[in-house]
């Protein structure tokens, strides 16, 4: 296995699969990430409009555009990366999606660890979404999803609606003392909802209301159907960290291959043959791509009719007092060209 590794990843089929691979995950990532980022700016604009100045505190939309930005940014690196064979870009897409993978999953181990304080923490933050549910309308139809759903009411138990100013049992609306009817039990498909089935519920104890609403919180209600559906979470997790580990992973071997490509002899370095003199219209490129970055056995540089035994395509080793002295071709260039016999490799002298 091994052996048939090695020879498929020095095959140039191998680069160009990975390559266009790494593309083509990296495109359509960007497309998703600017998708969901359009999506985040058009939420946020009809928000602006239709909140109050009171409902500032939890907005969706605001998480959507970052999130679109950081994929669309990230990904376009990778894409861009991928396409020129840039090794400092594709080291920056595999060091931010490793960081943001471990920052995931670094999240989810503290949050199964600290379970207490991150139910409080939730709680906290529904509680204080819950004093501007009538103000922002993307968190009340989130929290109406959440409730109908995974019939549940509030964050910790259906009491935490006293918190809202509507709600709470001192008003003197119809909405005093109760609770949105989204928290309502329901009996029969395609009922007409009654809005005010929640009428001066937050009065009485849990056992009375046992049909009438919903009286477990939806921190407990969501944990519980995590863990009855131990197939779904472990499924819903695995959608969200495979894409990030399959770039990983392409990023990777790409950045490799690259490096190894970069450090062979046989791949066309500008930069070092504009220090030795040479121009690009002395160079045989063929077999170099379009990228002018594929390796080809024997290097690019011009070899002369004139000297064909001077000059060595590989390695030259010259043998002093018994001891093998290897040097690289490229180190032998003459700093000045004068004629095309001066381009083979520097004589040694072996009498020295």
């Amino acid at each position: 296995m091994p052996d048939y590794y090695t020879k498929w990843k020095n095959n140039i089929r191998f680069y160009y699969f990975i390559k266009f691979t790494l593309n083509v995950y990296s495109m359509l990532f960007s497309l998703v990430g600017l998708c969901v980022l359009c999506v985040g700016l058009y939420a946020e604009v009809e928000r602006q409009k239709n909140r109050t100045l009171e409902g500032v505190f939890l907005a969706p939309a605001v998480v959507l555009i970052l999130l679109g930005l950081v994929m669309f940014t990230v990904s376009l690196v990778g894409m861009v990366g991928s396409l020129r064979d840039n090794k400092t870009l594709l080291h920056m897409f595999l060091c931010v999606l490793c960081a943001l993978l471990a920052l995931q999953a670094l999240g989810l181990i503290i949050a199964l660890i600290f379970e207490k304080k991150t139910s409080a923490l939730f709680h906290k933050t529904i509680q204080e979404g819950i004093k501007h549910y009538y103000d922002d309308l993307d968190f009340k139809n989130i929290l109406d999803y959440v409730q109908r759903k995974f019939s549940c009411c509030g964050g910790d138990q259906y009491s935490d609606w006293a918190v809202n100013q509507y709600h709470f049992c001192n008003g003197t609306g119809p909405l005093a003392c109760g609770v949105p009817y989204t928290c309502c039990v329901g009996h029969k498909v395609g009922e007409v909802v009654n809005t005010l089935c929640g009428y001066q519920t937050l009065k009485e104890q849990r056992e009375v209301l046992d049909g009438i609403i919903h009286v477990r919180g939806c921190i407990h209600a969501v944990n519980l159907w995590m863990g009855d559906n131990i197939g779904a979470t472990i499924g819903l997790c695995c959608a969200v960290g495979l894409p990030q580990l399959l770039g990983i992973l392409l990023s990777c071997v790409f950045w490799n291959l690259l490096v190894e490509m970069s450090e062979s002899e046989d791949m066309v370095d500008f930069k070092i043959l504009k220090r030795a003199g040479y121009k690009y219209s002395e160079l045989d490129l063929d077999g170099a791509g379009w990228c002018l970055c594929l390796p080809r056995d024997g290097g690019y540089l011009p070899v002369p009719d004139s000297e064909p035994d001077t000059w060595a395509s590989d390695v030259t080793f010259v043998d002093v007092d018994q001891v093998k002295i290897q040097e690289p071709i490229l180190h032998s260039i003459p700093e000045t060209k004068t004629s095309a016999s001066n381009i083979g490799v520097d004589e040694v002298d072996s009498h020295a």
